[in-house]
């Protein structure tokens, strides 16, 4: 996938190219988790890489943009989102009265595994997550 500007039009962006990808790989019982994990680490990935108004960071006169990958074996579909912040993916959890705070609880219970990785050639950080098939 072409990299996205962290705009908030990018979840959406990527919740129809994992669809459509999914479809096309003949995975179509993992759509819906997918399209729901993916949109979680991008709004996560979107938010690392704005500032406290919600705007775009800019490095170099480019704006931050946000990469995503698909992997998959006939047994598990591995979804990387990237983004260019250095801050570290952290769950926490939220109480019951807050409105945000639970998107990597729900990844953790949704997945069968997840995690982080920083690339020697990369800005920032890769947030991944495994599904099973």
């Amino acid at each position: 996938m072409a990299p996205l500007g962290v705009l908030p039009t990018a979840p959406a962006c990527i919740r129809c190219h994992v669809r459509n990808t999914l479809a096309g790989w003949r995975m179509t019982s993992l759509i819906d988790t997918a399209e729901l994990v993916a949109s979680e680490l991008a709004t996560n990935a979107i938010q690392a890489s704005t500032d406290e108004q919600g705007h775009p960071i800019y490095a170099g006169g480019r704006m931050a943009v946000i990469l995503v990958r698909l992997l998959a074996d006939r047994t598990r579909l591995v979804l990387e989102v990237w983004d260019m912040a250095q801050a570290l993916p952290t769950a926490r959890h939220a109480n019951a009265d807050e409105e945000s705070g639970r998107g990597l609880e729900l990844v953790g219970a949704l997945s069968a595994n997840w995690g982080w990785k920083i690339a020697p050639d990369w800005r920032g950080k890769c947030v991944w997550v495994e599904l099973r098939v």
